[in-house]
């Protein structure tokens, strides 16, 4: 991806952070990415196309910063790899806050949006298979529709605990001792 077109993404999602989705005006984003409205245009097409790259700029994003920084990802203790994963995205950091804050906003407009409902569905599909594939390590006698389901279960509590931290409702110390718990649920 060409320089131009990652700084465009980089300020579209801090603007979608900031404003929502509905707050995003071409000309605003043009100004924080440092670029002319027809830049973003030639990169992006329309609006819709935008919201599509910036949604998976924030998902290869937050597969960046969920996946451990060595050469050997994953360790003796699969519940302990599960568990990381899932911690990583409930971090006081601020890339972390702009992603989580910008996924659930992007999240709230795939409810008028269709077309973007389709590629966020997508983007958590991949999500929550991943953590299953996860779930499988830990628990190898599990079936693929229980790891699936507890997948779901456990990415949709990720969801819901980061937008009640980043609103301040849940101090963050918190809503990670329930998600460990939440871990110990499914994996007894």
């Amino acid at each position: 991806m060409s320089d131009r077109r990652t700084e465009i993404l980089k300020a579209a999602t801090r603007v979608i952070a900031r404003r929502g989705v509905r707050g995003l005006r071409v000309g605003e984003l043009a100004a924080e990415a440092g670029v002319s409205t027809s830049l973003i245009y030639y990169h992006f097409t329309d609006r819709a196309g935008l919201l599509r790259r910036t949604l998976e700029f924030i998902s290869d994003r937050a597969d960046h910063y969920t996946a451990d920084e060595d050469p050997a990802p994953r360790t003796e203790d699969p519940r302990a790899d599960l568990e990381r994963v899932l911690l990583r995205e409930l971090q006081d950091h601020p890339e972390v806050r702009e992603n989580s804050t910008a996924w659930g906003e992007l999240r709230a407009t795939a409810v008028f949006e269709p077309d973007l409902r389709e590629d966020l569905a997508r983007t958590t599909h991949t999500w929550v298979h991943d953590i299953a594939e996860l779930l499988a390590r830990a628990d190898p006698t599990g079936t693929a529709p229980a790891h699936a389901a507890a997948a779901e279960r456990l990415t949709t509590l990720v969801e819901g605990l980061s937008v009640r931290w980043l609103s301040g409702s849940l101090p963050l110390d918190h809503a990670r001792r329930l998600l460990r718990s939440a871990v110990e649920t499914e994996l007894p």
